[in-house]
């Protein structure tokens, strides 16, 4: 367990998102918990913190029974297997932005992932000073087409602090650039692609107007039912500053729109053959 993790009563700390239904059956001990490493469909109950939580009302991230998290540079240490045991049930990895950054952390975290039976997907941070072509490019010569890997994501959002890039294109370009990176990705793993957004982006510029893809919708503040006008939701990133036994430091978390049963379907359909 990382040091700066030691000292928080994690089951106290987030005891409400324990979600009722039978352990893993075939069970190793971690830690003093219990996972299924080769079952990567199996949900574990989350054992996190936060340090700095919000009150979601009765409509919180609680409400959820799977959990899981993204990750990229920013956190320096992850022990996955004692992620997966404390309740981590599916990871996004950062793996590249723009048309020539690769997160130095993305392979370990990879393979890391994948050693511990964590469902992984790979992201991509998209660059609006490049085209979108490019990028999709790029994507494809880093992630490799896994099997059992999740679908690849597109994240979009504004980029205000960018040393190189804070234009605003209108709604139209910004579709029309995601429309072509999606196509370019799908053709090449075969699945069909997420989107990732924050209010602000999908709301100016009309996200759900690209067409019917799984979104994954940020809201640290209110359940993304309340923000985004009640249009569908796979995955919900409900903190960026999540505790987690195992990771180094503060961490996204998230949690999949569906149960268990609903998440192994989901994961059925969407995982790469």
């Amino acid at each position: 367990m990382i040091r700066i993790l030691a000292a928080i009563p994690f089951a106290l700390a987030l005891a409400a998102c324990t979600p009722s239904g039978p352990a893993p059956s075939a069970t190793v001990s971690t830690g003093g918990l219990s996972v299924a490493p080769q079952d990567p469909a199996a949900v574990i109950r989350p054992n996190f913190a936060d340090a700095k939580p919000v009150s979601f009302g009765g409509n919180g991230p609680e409400r959820h029974e799977v959990h899981g998290i993204d990750v990229a540079r920013f956190q320096t240490s992850i022990d996955w297997p004692t992620a997966r045991a404390n309740g981590v049930n599916f990871a996004f990895i950062k793996a590249t932005e723009g048309g020539d950054l690769v997160d130095p952390m993305f392979r370990q975290n990879w393979r890391g992932a994948a050693r511990a039976g964590v469902p992984r997907g790979a992201y991509h941070f998209f660059y609006h000073c490049r085209p979108a072509a490019e990028q999709a490019a790029f994507f494809i010569r880093n992630v490799p087409r896994t099997r059992g890997a999740l679908p690849p994501v597109l994240d979009m959002e504004w980029t205000p602090f960018s040393p190189t890039c804070t234009i605003r294109r209108a709604p139209e370009v910004i579709r029309s650039e995601a429309k072509i990176f999606l196509d370019i990705v799908e053709a090449h793993y075969g699945q069909r692609p997420i989107i990732y957004s924050t209010v602000d982006f999908y709301r100016e510029n009309q996200m759900w107007r690209v067409g019917p893809y799984p979104f994954w919708l940020r809201s640290v503040a209110a359940h993304p039912d309340e923000v985004y006008g009640g249009r569908h939701w796979s995955f919900w990133q409900y903190t960026s500053t999540g505790l987690i036994p195992g990771i180094a430091g503060e961490v996204d978390i998230n949690v999949f729109d569906g149960s268990a049963a609903e998440w192994g379907a989901w994961l059925a359909a969407n995982r790469h053959p």
